[in-house]
């Protein structure tokens, strides 16, 4: 039921791409009218916007307005247009034609997102796959179509004539596709796709190549046999999810509905249906198609449905037949004719109007139901096609999500590229030394093996002429036939490793019983496989804090009525002890079903007589909470067992916004009970007597005017206007006062009071609203009925029109109070933040809140403390803005100069120098201020003061901001303002914030750092923010699902986030820096030693490998126990890393894979491949060994050293990692037998020769020893002098030196 206000420009006000919608309010003439309701109330009215619903754009509502200059407000937009992949539009206001005064909101955004079923709904990005840290593009935006613009003219659907409706054949069926291939299509678009990875084109080259004559260094087979496995396996997989996306779109396309044909409802397959027919859903059925409702079996026209599959929201939303259209239903004629939008993505706004009887009805977002959802609560319901197939706004939103690339996989792009330099130049050296050999020796051709004339054999080659191409040729094809036999030097191996790796880490990830939530039943979710090795590298976190943070289960503790405040002293009571009598709950029959704190004083000031002015103000608050909403009470019938005499009905609420249920469920525990809400009614039982209110006019929450306004009448006729909404909104509406002097200090000091209480609830963490009402005179309710019947059937710009409407009641309201709700913290909030601060992490908290509230909910949770110096930046132009920005950084002598250069970052990153690393991400962090020590075990490091703050050494600081002042600093001026001193903070809480500012934030550092980030949220508001980081975790709560589905990682708490990334994060990078670092070694070792074989050979590129041993190398003699380690490996406990979150520092300074790494482990393969190659050489140098022999030994020599060079490195020892290890050099001795048991390859026999000879045995020792001596004498050094922080918690943990209490820590049952 999620809906709000298209987005508007605010230099014309037309419907600029919208992306919210304003409720399609239906007119009315007296109390006959009718209203049909948009289905939600689009998001809270609270200060905290962000967390209030799961609607599409609640952040945007907590933006406050602000005057600004159009120019101002264009340049904010054109720059997060660029910076945020989804829908995004400038918002404007038009208040009424008193006041003209123009307000501009910046923000405001839609995100979608697609889940796994083809139905869902996707975010529609453009995303590339970054190819370095250093190279940051921001995705283009995708905005909605204008559906009213010039080049689009409506869609003329003729209901129940579909002939007519399509008579030029224009729409599309009903019949979807979500497949990428077909038969004929499947092969050369599946290697189109595949061949977009440059690796693979790199092989294919090599490949090719080797079937030349000349350049055929391997069989030809044996030389395809690497990439073709890689294809094979890859198009196997691809072909398998295409062909389940076949099977469920075949079973879509065959699903039957009833459609109405030849006067009958009759089944009809979905593929089938078109525009304009009239369609019949039963309860419990799927729309086939987009559909405008026409009647349902609930008299008032009400439906009931679930969005499950196209937004992920499980509460139950309404929709609404026009009781214009009842008479079709009754009578069986289908006639008239819809003109509505053309086909665009806004599953959250429908504008259209319908043509019957010579009146033009409007039809709205509340009248459309969509394809994929599903009828609940509702008998049946008849609708006629509006869009069908492609063209339902399901399918134009199911895009796929953008894909993210792994820090260490640009790191190891540019290793890659020094490894390909090193393979050129190898090749180079070769060819080189062909040409001078071949110079040196061109006289003498005919007598040297393989470059004379003429084959000297016997058999069929003797006196055949041998091919030679001239000392030109040959050292070109030298070149080719080098690069051929170094190819393995860029490993193809590694792409299928790490894929194999990342999903064993995700196995574990999600089996991890520690991070199972089962409160709400949600197991961890893995949803991208690219990035598990990143969650070890974040250095910044950004949460929401609405859901995230807190529970998103709302409690109303306080209330100001009349500039009194209640609820201090609050008691916990049941139903029973209402002061409602029983007389009355019996006739009733109903009442809510939950215990809800009371204030006795309020009870007793609601039990009085309605008299006098405290008590009337009252009266209107409850009835405004209970008025005020779109809340649909839901009546389930039960009986009580402990008297069954009295039958109780429990009346369940029915809501999206969980701040909604609370002020409705906490006005019925004061007397003021919803029983009913139709399309032009609603039934308000007031402590025992129903009171029927007409409903005239409802103009939904927004967030450009965020407040809500009800306007109702009463049984005696009067009209009033219910209004509730934002302080900010609110209070400048107020009634200024009279020229009563006595009435205006009574009113002027209950605003104080109540604005006194209202900073006191947001001091104490309460989401803060102020409600108040007025009486319409006639004239003034005229002049209102009359735009607002104008608006709710304009075709154009419609949403503008109802706000303008809105603005002619929402002026000179009368104060009635405000409401305090608690949103309390999820459990283990505090401590997760503690630890992930302890681990060098900095966390952001952006939201919709207000300040106060914000502030107390940082302290509560551990973010701030109270020593923590708070620089405040709220700003209201860009010149405040910039002068608030400057005073703060020449207060704390903050320099631009000493922050934020990647370069410098970087350098500080690889070189290890933990001490300015610590300072690039700001002095007060928390290496910087604390000493790493393991109780007796490891020594802390001093922590350098940095210089950049004069006379604030010890000073901690925190910036709090608010979104207003980032519509100001979020241009490119600021930016750099901002970031110095956001990132010399050691926390920074961001109030009040968009969407799309979420996004900006985030943007901010990722663009301006090679620091990775991570974002967490529960709400559709956050998916701009998920989307936009390295890492994005969605987080499974109350506001539906649309961030898991936009989120690379899903959990039920935010706690879970403490072990995903101290445990989790820390294990996927050790794995993996590692394993890329070893497949490196690997692959450069056995290339190393060819090169060395043929420089001996006159570097004729000849092998003494077998092809088959070449290619096995990779693939089989030692992928297995680098999967298998990468997978299983543990450097640490979970324990050890839970209780000294500090160890996570060693991804944040690339501790596991850096440059200087890289060219210590090539050290070691040079010296391992020359000892590989010279200690049989020197053996074997005066034997009469023939070149296969010696290339045998070369082969279980390679893969025995490279295993050792493994196990020396494995820190867990399990059974499988044994059977690797140990089982691929059993393999290999395996394998190599086989092969040299097939009489037709020249080895034949080799190994049975070899394996009795001691010498051969002696000189595989003699490698592994020499080999691997370096190595073993470096790391003993290296760990008795200079130990890190892992190795000296790893030898306490073998030592069993780690406290005692680690195991009962309070972390033990999140770990």
């Amino acid at each position: 039921m999620t809906t709000g206000e298209p987005l508007l420009r605010s230099s014309s006000g037309s419907a600029d791409s919208p992306s919210k919608q304003q409720a399609p309010a239906r007119s009315s003439v007296g109390s006959l009218g009718c209203l049909c309701r948009t289905d939600s109330f689009s998001s809270s009215l609270y200060e905290d916007c962000d967390a209030t619903s799961v609607n599409l754009a609640d952040e945007g509502e907590a933006v406050p307005i602000h005057h600004c200059e159009e120019s101002d407000v264009s340049r904010v937009a054109d720059r997060f247009q660029s910076a945020d992949s989804h829908f995004f539009n400038r918002l404007s206001v038009e208040c009424s034609q008193k006041e003209r005064q123009r307000k501009v909101s910046w923000g405001g955004v839609m995100e979608m997102q697609r889940s796994p079923s083809s139905l869902e709904i996707g975010v529609v990005s453009s995303s590339q796959e970054k190819p370095n840290r250093s190279q940051r593009f921001r995705p283009k935006s995708t905005q909605f179509e204008d559906p009213f613009s010039s080049e689009h003219e409506p869609r003329l659907i003729y209901i129940n004539d579909p002939n007519r409706t399509n008579d030029r054949y224009e729409f599309t069926g009903n019949e979807i596709r979500t497949s990428k291939y077909t038969l004929i299509t499947f092969l050369p678009k599946n290697l189109f796709i595949q061949f977009h990875r440059l690796a693979y084109v790199y092989f294919l080259v090599i490949a090719a190549l080797n079937q030349l004559p000349p350049l055929a260094v391997f069989g030809r087979t044996a030389s395809l046999f690497p990439l073709l496995f890689v294809l094979f396996v890859t198009a196997i997989k691809d072909g398998y999810e295409d062909w389940r996306r076949h099977r469920s779109d075949r079973n879509e396309n065959n699903r039957e509905a009833l459609v109405l044909q030849y006067g009958d409802f009759r089944l009809k397959k979905w593929k089938n249906i078109c525009a304009g027919e009239v369609v019949k859903i039963l309860s419990n059925e799927t729309m086939p198609c987009d559909m405008v409702l026409l009647g349902t079996s609930d008299p008032n026209g009400i439906a009931y449905i679930q969005t499950m599959n196209l937004d992920g929201e499980s509460n139950l939303k309404t929709r609404y037949a026009r009781q214009e259209t009842t008479s079709m239903i009754c009578d069986g004629s289908y006639s008239g004719l819809i003109k509505c939008e053309q086909p665009n993505r806004n599953i959250y706004e429908f504008t259209a109007t319908m043509e019957l009887n010579s009146q033009r009805i409007p039809l709205g977002q509340s009248n459309i139901v969509l394809r994929g959802c599903q009828l609940k609560n509702t008998e049946w319901i008849i609708g006629v096609v509006v869009y069908a197939g492609q063209e339902t706004k399901a399918m134009l939103n199911s895009t796929i999500s953008p894909s993210k690339s792994s820090n260490l996989e640009s790191y190891m792009n540019r290793e890659t590229l020094w490894l390909s330099a090193f393979l050129l130049i190898t090749c180079s050296v070769v060819a080189t030394g062909m040409g001078v050999w071949l110079f040196k020796n061109s006289k003498n051709l005919d007598a040297l093996p393989y470059y004379r004339r003429k084959y000297f054999t016997f058999g069929r080659e003797n006196r055949k002429d041998f091919k030679f191409y001239g000392i030109a040729l040959e050292i070109f094809f030298s070149f080719l036939s080098s690069v051929i036999i170094f190819q393995i030097m860029i490993p193809i191996s590694l792409y299928i490793t790490m894929e194999l790796v990342r999903v064993g880490q995700s196995y574990f990830m999600i089996g991890d019983t520690r991070m199972y939530d089962s409160s709400s039943g949600s197991r961890f979710q893995c949803r991208s496989l690219n990035i598990n090795e990143d969650l070890g590298q974040i250095r910044y976190i950004f949460s929401d804090k609405t859901g995230t943070l807190t529970q998103n289960k709302m409690e109303f503790q306080q209330a100001s009525i009349y500039g009194k405040n209640y609820g201090s002293s609050l008691q916990v009571t049941s139903d029973s002890s209402h002061e409602i009598s029983t007389e009355s709950l019996r006739q009733n029959s109903r009442k809510p079903k939950s215990v809800i704190n009371v204030d006795s004083a309020l009870m007793a000031l609601l039990n009085q007589p309605l008299v006098g002015e405290e008590r009337i103000a009252a009266h209107d608050f409850f009835l405004t909470l209970a008025a005020c909403n779109t809340v649909i009470p839901v009546s389930r019938e039960s009986f009580d067992l402990t008297n069954v005499v009295n039958e109780i009905g429990a009346i369940d609420y029915q809501g999206e916004s969980p701040d909604e249920q609370a002020l409705v469920i906490a006005a019925s525990a004061y007397g003021y009970t919803l029983v009913e809400r139709t399309t032009g009614h609603i039934v308000i039982d007031v402590q025992g007597e129903r009171i029927r209110l007409d409903v005239l006019g409802l103009h939904e929450f927004d967030s450009v005017r965020k407040r809500m306004s009800v306007v109702v009448r009463f049984p005696d006729n009067n009209v009033k206007v219910l209004v509730k909404g934002a302080d900010t909104s609110m209070l400048s509406i107020l009634k200024q006062g009279i020229d009563d002097g006595l009435y205006n200090s009574l009113h002027a000091k209950i605003r104080e009071a109540t604005e006194n209480h209202l900073s006191s609830y947001s001091s104490e963490g309460l989401r803060t609203l102020v409600i108040s009402s007025k009486n319409l005179m006639d004239a003034e309710f005229s002049e209102w009925q009359e735009k607002y019947e104008e608006a709710s059937t304009s075709m154009h710009e419609r949403s503008a029109k109802l706000r303008q409407a809105a603005g002619l009641v929402e002026c000179n309201l009368t104060l009635l109070g405000a409401t305090g709700i608690e949103d309390k913290l999820q459990d283990g909030v505090p401590e997760a933040i503690e630890s992930l601060r302890q681990a060098g992490i900095k966390v952001w908290v952006l939201t919709g809140d207000k300040q106060e509230t914000a502030i107390s909910i940082g302290l509560s949770c551990r973010l701030l403390t109270q020593s923590m110096h708070q620089i405040i930046i709220n700003g209201s132009s860009e010149f405040e803005c910039r002068r608030l920005l400057a005073d703060a950084k020449t207060k704390f002598g903050i320099k631009s100069d000493d922050f934020g250069r990647d370069s410098q970052g970087i350098e500080d990153l690889n070189s290890g120098d933990v001490s300015k690393l610590r300072s690039y991400n700001g002095h007060i962090s928390e290496s910087a201020i604390q000493n790493f020590q393991l109780t007796g075990v490891i020594a802390g490091d001093k922590p350098e003061h940095s210089e950049k703050v004069t006379n604030f050494d010890d000073t901690e600081l925190a910036l709090i901001i608010d979104g207003s002042s980032l519509v100001y600093i979020l241009e490119k001026d600021l930016e750099s303002e901002l970031f110095d001193l956001a990132t010399s903070c050691k926390v920074v809480i961001c109030c009040r914030v968009a969407p799309l500012q979420k996004a900006g934030i985030v943007d901010l550092i990722k663009s301006r750092t090679s620091d990775m980030t991570l974002a967490i949220g529960d709400g559709a508001n956050d998916v701009s923010m998920i989307q936009m980081a390295d890492v994005g975790v969605g987080i499974c709560g109350q506001e539906g699902r649309q961030a898991v589905m936009a989120s690379d990682f899903a959990m039920g708490q935010f706690r879970f986030l403490k072990r995903l990334l101290l445990v989790h994060g820390h294990w996927n990078y050790q794995r993996m820096a590692y394993m890329i670092l070893y497949n490196f070694y690997r692959n450069a070792v056995f290339v190393l030693m060819l090169f060395w074989y043929i420089l001996y050979t006159a570097y004729s590129a000849t092998l003494a490998l077998t092809d088959w041993s070449s290619v096995f190398y990779s693939l089989i003699y030692t992928s297995v126990p680098t999967v298998v380690v990468g997978i299983l490996d543990k450097d640490l406990s979970h324990n050890t890393l839970l209780y000294y979150p500090r160890l996570y520092e060693a991804g944040l300074r690339n501790e596991g894979y850096n440059l200087t790494l890289f060219w210590i482990t090539m050290l070691d393969t040079l010296w391992q491949s020359l000892v590989l190659f010279y200690v049989p050489f020197f053996t074997y140098n005066t034997s009469t060994m023939d070149i296969w022999s010696m290339g045998s030994l070369w082969t279980i020599a390679v893969v025995i050293i490279v295993n050792i060079h493994l196990a020396m490195d494995i820190q867990r020892w399990v059974l499988i990692t044994h059977l690797a290890v140990w089982g691929s050099i059993a393999a290999t001795f395996l394998c190599m037998v086989l092969i040299d048991s097939i009489p037709i390859f020249p080895n034949y026999g080799t190994i049975y020769n070899m394996a009795a000879s001691k010498t051969y045995w002696l000189s595989i020792c003699l490698i592994i020893v020499l080999g691997l001596l370096p190595r073993f004498l470096w790391k003993v050094i290296h760990q008795t002098f200079w130990p890190s922080d892992i190795q000296i918690a790893r030898e306490a943990e073998l030592l069993k030196k780690l406290p005692q209490q680690l195991g009962s820590r309070p972390e033990r049952d999140i770990s």
